[in-house]
């Protein structure tokens, strides 16, 4: 095997014939900032609805703008470029008052509702999916109805998922650094 080395200054530099190996690097946790947005409960549904949708190959942005103004709770991009949005409710009163979930439909391929095993599947609507997780994970209840995005559309989703998590994990590393106002 080889090993790379990281030389200060000098960038990766190879060792003389030498097979390489994956090194060690005990780098200091990184923890993100609280999020006071949420309740309890829908970070615990945000928490073990993102560990699915890694299971199923998709990777997770919380809290994205979207273009329409409206801010979705959850947006998964999967490695074939599908997005889907995920909208937390930990509760019936939190579904009830809000009437704004259908407006997310136009900016993602799959909308689920995710919500704990206490709220009635019922009251969620049948065009959408429906997820029922806790803190440690989730499932799906049932296949949210797909509805393709425009190109156009799919490229800005996915340009604004990669600029969101790529400005979010700078501001962790460099948490002085000037990028507390794009997040």
């Amino acid at each position: 095997m080889r090993q790379l080395e990281l030389l200060f200054g000098a960038g990766l530099q190879e060792p003389a014939q030498e097979p390489y190996r994956i090194m060690n690097v005990n780098a200091p946790a990184i923890v993100p900032p609280v999020d006071g947005r949420q309740s309890q409960t829908a970070l615990k549904v945000a928490r073990g609805t993102a560990r699915l949708l890694h299971a199923l190959g998709c990777c997770t942005v919380s809290e994205l703008p979207l273009p329409s103004g409206r801010r979705a709770d959850l947006v998964a991009l999967g490695g074939n470029g599908e997005i889907w949005i995920v909208e937390i409710k930990s509760s019936v009163a939190d579904f009830r008052a809000d009437g704004k979930w259908m407006d997310y439909r136009m900016h993602c391929d799959r909308l689920f509702f995710a919500t704990t095993v206490e709220v009635p599947c019922e009251i969620f609507p049948s065009e959408t999916g429906l997820i029922v997780a806790d803190a440690f994970g989730a499932q799906i209840v049932c296949e949210a109805p797909e509805h393709r995005l425009h190109a156009v559309t799919r490229k800005s989703m996915t340009l604004s998922i990669a600029r969101a998590a790529a400005l979010r994990l700078q501001s962790l590393v460099d948490p002085a650094g000037p990028y507390v106002g794009e997040i």
